[in-house]
């Protein structure tokens, strides 16, 4: 293949891109390169730039590996073991390819923070700024669930011990204030410490499921169907609401962005987003695999209830600081595109100045009330996760980065035949990205109808128990 004409945006990088792929650090880059970073070196004040790619790799796997495994097995259920595996896989291979489109694309336009300032190169300031409300927007709904997921971890420890809008507001309180944590450096060892501890309860779950004779959630006596099934034929809105599920799973990489502008050597980005996206999508694989092969239709979600009152008990005590952590990451995610947006190019931005600080807490202080009054008006993991990942991490895991690719690699679209069929491809992923944002979106909506009028989502702010725990 050969090199491709680039677009004029890119060409206008072309003194940067030498700096980009050298080896050295970042006090030793070019002057031009530093002139388009948003973070820049300084002995002064706040120095962002210290992230090594070891720990963007690990900040990478929390951001993936979170609250989807407690929804991934259920979306088997309605698939079946071969479809959802191959969605699994699919969907997963898709992402990381889109992950590292993004990931190019910002080192060759380091000034681009977020996937907002990158789409701000293709519309302009009007499409910077809604895909900027659009990133809040995917932010907010994934605090929501997590704050679900933390309020049911809490409702199962202490058998329901206190009204469930109590412990969502508790778990808001403790997302903000994670989130709050101000660099990416800073968040390194509680990052490697929830990631540890979310994959020992996930790991201890699936043992535990494996070792019973029947799941938690099957008749406790008599004969019963397990429901496994290696294809199964879901109508529309459940199997897209389930593929929607498994997409997001692996969807996450928008957010990787601001965490490249805080590494100390940006081009060492591939290595963690391609370790990142492997370990992801074998996690996922082989839990929800197995967790399906031994619970089949008899899934609870989210799913540690499946495993009995004592090990969801044990699986949600070890977890609870790796949910914490993980939304956590999210909610910083946000925070930090608000603070820089409105930080940006003033001095402080980088200084410990009153404007910085309450501009940095007033954005995770809203974010999390946010937050919280979304998972109060959809209590279910599912449907949160199924509309974030239709409505938002669609156009941004799939949409976008192709449109990027395409917006550098212009020249493809009229070039030998080999590049017309790699430009097709980016058109063809547009299309599918298209094809998830409708679909599922009018799936999820559909699902969260149908949930209101059944009665399982029965009233706002809610205190009935979430976990299972308590009949």
């Amino acid at each position: 293949m050969g090199v491709p004409e680039k677009s004029a945006g890119a060409q206008a990088q072309d003194s940067i891109e030498p700096q980009v792929m050298t080896s050295n650090p970042p006090s030793e880059k070019g002057d031009m390169y530093e002139t388009h970073e948003v973070f820049k070196d300084s002995a002064d004040g706040v120095n962002f730039r210290t992230v090594s790619w070891q720990s963007a790799t690990i900040i990478f796997l929390k951001i993936q590996f979170a609250m989807s495994i407690l929804s991934v097995p259920g979306s088997l259920a309605t698939l079946g073991a071969v479809g959802g595996a191959l969605s699994i896989v699919g969907w997963e291979v898709l992402n990381t390819y889109t992950a590292i489109v993004l990931g190019d694309f910002r080192n060759r336009h380091p000034e681009c923070h977020t996937l907002a300032d990158m789409c701000g190169l293709l519309w302009g300031r009007v499409g910077k700024e809604l895909v900027g409300l659009q990133i809040l927007i995917a932010q907010v709904l994934i605090t929501a669930a997590g704050i679900v997921s933390c309020s049911t971890a809490f409702n199962a420890l202490s058998e329901h011990g206190a009204c469930t809008v109590v412990f969502s507001f508790v778990s808001a309180v403790l997302i903000t204030g994670f989130s709050s944590v101000r660099t990416f450096s800073n968040l390194g060892w509680l990052t490697w410490f929830g990631f540890t501890t979310f994959f020992v309860s996930v790991f201890i779950f699936v043992v535990a499921v494996t070792q019973q004779d029947r799941p938690a959630g099957a008749p406790p006596t008599g004969d019963f169907d397990l429901g496994w099934v290696a294809i199964a034929s879901p109508g529309f809105a459940a199997g897209i609401t389930a593929s929607a599920n498994i997409f997001i799973s692996g969807s996450g990489s928008s957010m990787y962005l601001p965490v490249i502008s805080e590494m100390r050597r940006p081009q060492d980005y591939r290595k963690a987003a391609l370790l990142a996206g492997a370990l992801v999508g074998a996690m996922y694989l082989t839990f929800s695999l197995v967790i399906y092969r031994w619970c089949g239709v008899w899934l609870t979600t989210p799913a540690f209830g499946s495993a009995g009152t004592l090990f969801k008990k044990i699986s949600y005590g070890i977890a609870l600081p790796g949910l914490v952590i993980g939304v956590g990451i999210y909610q910083h995610v946000a925070a930090k595109y608000m603070f820089v947006r409105i930080l940006r190019d003033s001095r402080h931005l980088q200084e410990n100045t009153v404007t910085h600080w309450a501009t940095w807490m007033g954005s995770n202080l809203i974010l999390g009330i946010l937050g919280f009054i979304i998972a109060e008006a959809v209590p279910i993991l599912n449907y949160l996760l199924g509309l974030a990942g239709s409505l938002c991490f669609a156009p941004f895991s799939l949409i976008f980065p192709a449109m990027l690719w395409m917006y550098d690699f212009k020249s493809y679209r009229t070039g030998s035949g080999r590049e017309k069929i790699i430009y097709g491809l980016h058109i063809l992923i547009v299309l599918i990205g298209l094809f998830m944002v409708i679909g599922g979106t009018y799936g999820v909506g559909l699902s969260i109808k149908e949930a209101y009028a059944s009665g399982m989502i029965t009233k706002v702010f809610n205190c009935a128990d979430n976990s299972g725990t308590i009949s």
